[in-house]
């Protein structure tokens, strides 16, 4: 017998948090596309911040991994984003000429 108007529910690894739980912060940090100046637009908070309330919410290990994470990869500032960004199409049209 099947069920009527029984939808079925997808379920996410890592939801998305509501933007005003603290836990968002923290889940947008260790988002790849989501930069530090779309952090600050929607709660406020500024890069420096950010870092705090990681340091205080992470262990100790995983905090170094996403300081290292964030250092080495130009996604979590918009301004470094938009310039490799540039540079990959570049290179990208260069070879297609070759």
């Amino acid at each position: 017998m099947k069920k009527k108007g029984h939808t079925p529910i997808t379920r996410v690894k890592n939801p998305e948090p509501d933007v005003n739980d603290p836990d968002w912060v923290v889940w947008a940090a260790w988002a790849d596309r989501i930069t530090f100046e779309e952090i600050e637009k929607r709660t406020g908070k500024k890069e420096s911040e950010v870092i705090k309330i990681m340091r205080r919410s992470v262990k100790p290990t995983s905090f170094r991994l996403w300081r290292k994470r964030v250092n080495q990869k130009s996604i979590k500032h918009r301004k470094k984003f938009e310039y490799s960004r540039k540079e990959i199409t570049s290179k990208i049209k260069k070879n297609d000429y070759l």
